[in-house]
């Protein structure tokens, strides 16, 4: 592994914007993340915590994300990418220091919170690193490639569980030891971030210019992804006729998350970003319809599948959008809005999620109203500029 870093420092040492280091050290946390967020909930009984503690360590942590996405800007200001990327991921990984050590639903949650901060700064710290490119097609690919290395080693992270199990504090170490190879890359490759600019913090003003197709996006982004990742695998484990399928089902929503990201990187160079979100929530509302007429597995896969890429489809998207006609040194202030507009709707969409419990099948009917009513507000901000010709500079 440091063979490989070394050479990479090598073969890019230009000065010039290299997405080597937050897509290696990006990977690495993806897989330790993906593993522990599983981890956390499933180990409360080894460390004599109480599995109701769950929830309160799920909200603490969606806090201190949606209170990070605020003030990472500072941070990033002060250090760089760099240093702030390698101050982060050992913040991240203190915390897990913290909860082996000290097992007490005080500290617990004290360390959840601050592992929310923390993971924020990584987000806001890799999304502008990769932004920060004149070239809106390579902007494009790069989101491309960030959201299918996080989505990917999210999904190998919980493929540890069978290996490591939940148990002892093993589980733990093996993330610590996953989070210092993601600190090697910015700590060898010390050339190729983004140069030196005087980051501007958004106003009112900046705030109400930013796209609002970008900002409903990312919203959206969250009120799908939330109750994907929270309350997806309940919905098919009391499904009879797919329980036994869990995993292997929502495997299929992420491998469709993945999958989907190069050819939507390719698509929002070509088309207004809008209507290509419209087009996205579109394919969405149609795997609704298939989950809810499913009949069988291969049917149920193909739905969830399409159902993933257009839920994770929509970020880059919207994050690409809002960046296209700004100056590089307000993207990372852009990368904070949209990420807390993001946390926002992540926070919501399990609790809007459960007002459609009383209905059958709620979950899957909330996810299709909100896909619906994207779908129709995106078509309705992509035509406003049909009559002028010009493809939309803004949405």
């Amino acid at each position: 592994m440091l063979s490989i870093l070394k050479l990479s420092i090598i073969t890019h040492d230009s000065g010039e914007n290299s997405i080597v280091t937050p897509v290696i050290g990006l990977s690495f946390f993806a897989i330790a993340s993906g593993f522990l967020m599983s981890l956390v909930p499933l180990s409360l009984p080894y460390f004599g915590l109480s599995p109701s503690l769950t929830p309160w360590l799920a909200s603490v942590f969606y806090f201190g994300l949606l209170l990070g996405a605020t003030c990472i800007q500072k941070v990033i200001k002060r250090l760089g990418h760099r240093r702030a990327f390698i101050v982060f991921l050992c913040l991240l990984a203190l915390t897990v220091v913290t909860m082996i050590l000290l097992p007490h639903q005080i500290s617990w949650l004290a360390a959840r919170f601050i592992a929310g901060l923390a993971v924020a700064g990584i987000f806001v710290v890799v999304e502008s690193w990769l932004l920060m490119s004149n070239c809106p097609k390579k902007r494009a690919k790069r989101l491309g490639l960030y959201m299918a290395a996080l989505y990917g080693g999210s999904a190998a992270g919980q493929l540890a569980i069978s290996v490591f199990g939940t148990e002892g504090i093993t589980p733990y170490l093996f993330v610590l030891a996953l989070l210092f190879l993601a600190t090697l890359a910015p700590v060898l490759i010390r050339h190729g971030q983004p140069r030196s600019h005087q980051q501007q913090r958004f106003n009112r003003r900046d705030i109400r210019h930013l796209s609002r197709p970008a900002i409903i996006g990312c919203m959206v982004s969250g009120l799908l992804l939330g109750p994907i990742y929270g309350l997806m695998p309940l919905y098919i484990s009391l499904s009879g006729a797919y329980a036994d399928y869990t995993g292997l089902l929502m495997a299929i929503v992420i491998v469709g998350g993945m999958a989907v990201q190069p050819i939507a990187g390719s698509m929002s160079t070509r088309m207004s970003k809008s209507l290509l979100m419209a087009i996205i929530c579109l394919v969405g509302c149609v795997a609704v319809l298939g989950i809810l007429e499913s009949t069988s597995l291969v049917m149920m896969g193909l739905s969830l599948l399409c159902l993933g890429a257009a839920s994770f489809a929509l970020y880059p998207i919207a994050i690409t959008l809002a960046c296209d006609n700004l100056p590089q040194e307000k993207m990372v202030s852009a990368t904070e809005v949209m990420l807390l507009c993001y946390s926002v709707g992540s926070v919501l969409g399990p609790l809007l999620a459960t007002t459609f419990t009383d209905v059958g099948n709620g979950l899957i009917i909330y996810l299709g109203v909100c896909l619906f009513s994207t779908c129709v507000y995106m078509l309705f901000k992509s035509a406003e500029t049909l009559p002028s010709g010009h493809k939309p500079i803004a949405g």
